[in-house]
């Protein structure tokens, strides 16, 4: 962080002196109307001191960009840790010049961090007419907004919502180690205009920028100090970073990449994508064409039958940012696939401490329909129940109420099982009775996947229906195993044999591999008995 690069006497030398200018509008001060705004500070030990210190020219920063008065707009501030105190009322002081005052001379408490019964405080006496606060029937707004740097030590959830049932508004502003459900749990909705995150105290500017722009209606954009790396687009009290064409926005949503249009989930290349410029282009594997669309290639996957149900997990070990991942990946799947009523049906399950179906086999009949559901798949989190989400399977997602079709068709019925660690459930019984009801199974580990589980879960022989990456970044590699495991004419198809075994192709292609395969074998057993012979020898030599 910037603030480690210097001594922090120095760096509040450079630091503060912009506050006092950065976070006040130019000409007359914003004016809201009347507003009731109360300030619920952390100051647990967590907080060091020239920390704390930002914060508080935080809050006087914000205090000289609103029209403070009786009439107009109130102000109260506690802090808290282990207990709860107020610095000033909403009713203490009508002057600017007296609020900070107060500021200046608040002294840290340096305990706990018990956000909860701050709310709750905020909520029963900051907000009391007794206190300062306009009576309800004013309809005077009711604005709190919590600063913390930690997870709190008690339950924020309940009385966070209880305090929002009363119609105060919640900004949760989190710093470098603060938790984001915590956060999320306490503000208010819409939460990505009510949960600001930033990586230190001296960040803190930014979310005063927005508050005030939410306030006051202001261009944040004109205001500057946004750190777009290309473009600031103002919308109303806020703005968001964008980029020119031909790049993508970086993490920190404010700097700018070079866009690799093939890692998009949306170019449609069945077989391989390669990023040219501002553009890209289609290519298919040795030995087949690519087609008029551009896109798909010619192989004999695009014939074949299958009912394929996916297992994903959304448990909360795979965060947000994995499992859009996920869902890429799963999307890349149905890009080799002939989906359609008479060819490839698709249905997803999700699962986490619960099993839901997001769509059944017989709901989509083509690929971009099939896409389109996938991307607006809501993550669940939670738990990883992997047994349930089997049981799941073998009793509802391959029935013909689901869209699978009748078992006298010899369809082959293929699930595949996406999870990214241990079981919280027994998965032995139901990853048998798959197997036993004709299901060809494969299973995708990534991360922190478990072997023993993925080869359980998993069809005979592992080598063909288990893979495995070590990461959700590298996930793509897997494609090429899965094409030729699941597409019945691309190797050993969803049951035990080729899909067209007449065709002189796949014959030579079937021998050609297993020739190869039984070389390699014989290999090694040529080695293995040569260190025998040598081990044998030096034991003799000992004798």
């Amino acid at each position: 962080m910037r603030g480690l690069l210097c001594s922090p006497l120095l760096m509040l030398l450079l630091f503060l002196q912009p506050w006092e200018t950065q976070l006040q509008f130019a000409g007359p001060r914003c004016r809201t109307g009347p507003l009731d705004l109360v300030f619920v500070i952390d100051s647990s030990r967590s907080v060091r001191p020239f920390e704390f210190e930002t914060m508080r020219q935080f809050l006087v920063g914000l205090l000289r960009g609103l029209d403070v008065g009786p009439n107009a707009t109130r102000v109260g501030v506690i802090q808290y840790s282990s207990q709860v105190q107020s610095v000033f009322p909403l009713g203490a002081f009508s002057r600017r010049e007296d609020m900070e005052r107060a500021i200046r001379a608040l002294v840290p408490l340096a305990q706990g961090t018990m956000t909860g019964l701050a709310i709750q405080y905020a909520m029963n006496v900051a907000f009391s007419v007794a206190e300062g606060a306009r009576p309800p029937e004013a309809r005077v707004p009711r604005v709190a907004v919590i600063v913390t740097d930690g997870r709190p030590q008690d339950r924020v959830a309940e009385v966070a919502a209880q305090a929002r049932a009363r119609g105060i508004e919640i900004y949760a502003v989190g710093v470098q180690r603060a938790d984001v459900g915590s956060l999320r749990a306490m503000a208010s909705p819409p939460l990505d205009e009510h949960v600001f995150l930033v990586e230190s105290f001296d960040l803190i500017q930014e979310f005063g920028l927005q508050f005030q722009g939410r306030l006051c209606g202001k261009d944040l954009c004109a205001e500057g100090g946004h750190g777009c790396q290309h473009q600031c687009v103002s919308t109303p009290g806020t703005f968001h970073c964008a980029c020119n064409p031909g790049y993508q926005l970086a993490a920190d949503n404010k700097s700018c990449l070079a866009r690799d249009l093939c890692n998009g989930v949306d170019h449609g290349c069945e077989f391989q994508c390669v990023s040219e410029g501002l553009s890209y282009r289609c290519l298919c594997p040795e030995g087949q064409q690519l087609q008029a669309d551009g896109k798909s290639c010619n192989h004999g996957c695009r014939e074949g039958h299958v009912d394929l149900v996916l297992l994903v997990d959304g448990s909360k070990s795979v965060r947000p940012q994995n499992f859009e991942l996920v869902k890429r990946f799963v999307n890349q799947i149905v890009d080799f696939l002939d989906v359609s009523p008479e060819g490839t049906r698709v249905g997803l399950v999700q699962f986490s401490s619960r099993v839901r179906t997001e769509f059944p086999l017989g709901r989509y009949g083509t690929a971009a329909e099939v896409k389109q559901a996938v991307l607006a798949v809501e993550y669940m989190e939670r738990g990883t129940m992997t047994g349930l989400a089997l049981r799941h399977m073998v009793e509802h997602s391959f029935s013909e109420a689901q869209g699978a079709r009748p078992r006298a068709l010899n369809v082959p019925r293929v699930g595949l099982v996406f999870t990214d660690g241990r079981s919280q459930d027994d998965i032995s019984v139901w990853a048998a009775r798959a197997k036993e009801e004709g299901i060809v199974m494969y299973a995708v580990g990534v991360g922190k996947a478990v072997e023993e589980e993925l080869r359980q879960i998993a069809s005979e022989p592992a080598e063909l229906h288990v893979s495995y990456s070590p990461d959700f970044g590298t996930m793509t590699h897997l494609l090429d195993n899965l094409r030729g495991s699941i597409c019945p004419e691309e190797g050993i198809s969803a049951g035990t044999e080729l899909q067209s075994p007449c065709e002189c192709e796949n014959l030579v292609e079937f021998q050609g591999r297993t020739l190869g395969a039984l070389e390699k074998l014989t290999q090694n057993l040529a080695q293995l008995t040569a260190r025998l012979e040598n081990l044998e020898n030096q034991l003799a030599t000992q004798k």
